[in-house]
This record gives structure tokens, C-alpha cells and sequence, in this order.
């Protein structure tokens, strides 16, 4: 099972959309290694550096809508191959979120009030994230910090995850 869980990424901005997780122009990329150093690239944040602020982060916590626009298995491949393996949003789009869990990924829902606190409390701060798949536990810590959140993992989600995504899932099944 991969490690889920590391230097949080703070994206503080509601639907930001497959073009900017990955621009369509890498779409004919044959190796997720040719994405990586094309990670949200395209996003426009105050003060954010895609090329200083991803290096070393293993989670993102944005907002609502996170990976809406086109359909494509790249921008969970993009994410993946830089190390990031869990997003934690309000929501996400469904053929994004599903290709997270389809690539062992985590998409963790949580409700904005959540996010508001989270933000509040370690936006700006160097934080860190456990994941407790078994209890359903993010748990953000930083030097002045401590919060563990619940988030529901479905079964068959939780099948995705240890299994490593969809094609390990199947071997294993069918």
C-alpha cells in the first residue's frame, strides 16, 4: 500500500480544474515521470510557486470542486508521480475523484467548516499530515498545532486503496 501523508500544500481556492493540476498541452505524454515537472503549472495563487512550494509535499487541502473540468487520468498521475497521494477538499469532481481511488489515491471529503478551521489554524505554517485509513483519521500537526479530523473511507474505496488502484484491485479479484 502506498504511504499516505506528509508535508501539507495549501491551495486555498474553490475549483481548480484538471487543466491547471496538468495542462492539456502534456496530454500526449506516454510516462507519468514526463508530468511531474509540470504540476499546477498553470495555477494562479497569490504568492504560489509551483516549482519551490510542491517539492516535498505529499498532500494537498484546497476547497470545493477540486479537479473539475476535462476528464483525464493525467492530473492523478501528475499528482502522483511528485509524491502527492491524498487531496482533501470540500468536494471533487466525480471522474476526478473516482480516478483518484482508481490510482490508489485518496480523495477525502470534508465539510467547508472543517477546511475553514484547517486553514485558519496551519495555512502559513510548516504542517504535517497522518492518515489513518483503518480509523479514518487525518490528523494535521505543526509546531504550534495539533487537530485530528474524521473522514469516511468507503469499503470499496478502501479495497482501491490497499490494493494499490483498479487494474492491482482486479488481478487480485477476477
Amino acid at each position: 500500500m502506498k504511504q499516505f501523508g506528509g508535508m501539507v500544500l495549501f491551495l486555498d481556492r474553490n475549483d481548480i480544474n484538471t487543466d491547471e493540476i496538468i495542462p492539456a498541452k502534456y496530454l500526449n505524454e506516454s510516462s507519468r515521470e514526463a508530468l511531474k515537472a509540470n504540476l499546477l503549472e498553470d495555477l494562479k495563487l497569490p504568492a504560489f510557486d509551483p516549482k519551490k512550494d510542491i517539492l516535498g509535499k505529499g498532500v494537498i487541502l484546497s476547497r470545493a470542486n477540486f479537479g473539475c473540468g476535462s476528464s483525464r487520468e493525467h492530473a492523478p498521475w501528475a499528482l502522483e508521480v511528485n509524491g502527492i497521494n491524498i487531496v482533501i477538499a470540500e468536494s471533487f469532481a466525480r471522474i476526478f475523484r473516482q480516478n483518484m481511488y482508481n490510482c490508489g489515491m485518496i480523495a477525502a471529503e470534508l465539510p467547508a467548516a472543517v477546511l475553514d478551521e484547517l486553514f485558519k489554524e496551519f495555512a502559513g505554517q510548516s504542517t504535517t499530515l497522518s492518515v489513518g485509513t483503518e480509523k479514518g483519521t487525518l490528523t494535521f500537526k505543526s509546531k504550534e498545532n495539533e487537530k485530528t479530523v474524521p473522514f469516511v473511507l468507503r469499503d470499496f474505496e478502501k479495497a482501491l486503496v490497499e490494493s494499490g488502484g483498479w487494474v492491482e484491485y482486479a488481478d487480485k479479484h477476477y
